[in-house]
């Protein structure tokens, strides 16, 4: 990192498992913009759309996560909010990321569907002229036009792969190694993941 105080790019999910995608979007992001890092924060319980009862312990999941990023240049793990009460809020998380690196500055990524219900998200506008945020397409939610300050659009490529899609292909033996980063599938099979009962 080369400037005095880096911006760092949280890019939050459970990566319940992490796949390419969520790779891909974490290396644009950190190549093609203004980032001087990227840190994907694993979120134990997003609390307006996990299914808790489909979330794999938090360690496998931070074990997966560790494997994706070791070949991706500029992009860390991020585990803060494993230690926080849950469920974790995203502004809470930001307050604390920032009195624990005082020298960083921080901007939330976000894909556009999350956009679209931004607003119910705890203390949004103060997300956003707080800290910033970051806009990526995702499939069937192209970028809105954004007049407002802190808020900007990037059209990274779109990649229309979720977690559950890889869950559901995995528990009917079907072989996702292409669909994950390289060593994540071989993690998934070794230790019997996601597998039908």
């Amino acid at each position: 990192m080369s400037r005095e105080n880096p911006v760092i790019g949280l890019l939050g999910g459970s990566f319940n498992p992490v796949h390419i995608g969520h790779a891909m979007i974490a290396s644009y992001m950190q190549q093609f913009t203004d980032l001087d890092e990227v840190w994907m924060l694993l979120s134990p319980l997003n609390p307006l759309k996990e299914n808790p009862a489909s979330l794999l312990p938090d360690i496998k999941r931070l074990q997966m996560l560790d494997i994706a990023v070791k070949p991706l240049k500029g992009v860390e793990v991020c585990d803060i909010e494993l230690s926080m009460p849950k469920p974790s809020y995203t502004i809470d998380t930001l307050r604390l990321l920032s009195r624990r690196y005082p020298r960083r500055r921080f901007k939330l990524i976000i894909g556009s569907d999350n956009w679209k219900n931004f607003n119910h998200w705890k203390e949004y506008q103060k997300i956003i002229d707080d800290y910033g945020v970051i806009i990526y397409p995702r499939p069937g939610y192209p970028l809105p036009p954004i007049y407002e300050d802190n808020v900007d659009t990037v059209n990274a490529p779109v990649c229309d792969l979720s977690s559950t899609w890889v869950r559901n292909a995995i528990a009917r033996g079907r072989k996702m190694n292409i669909f994950l980063p390289p060593g994540v599938y071989d993690y998934i099979e070794s230790n019997g993941l996601y597998q039908s009962k």
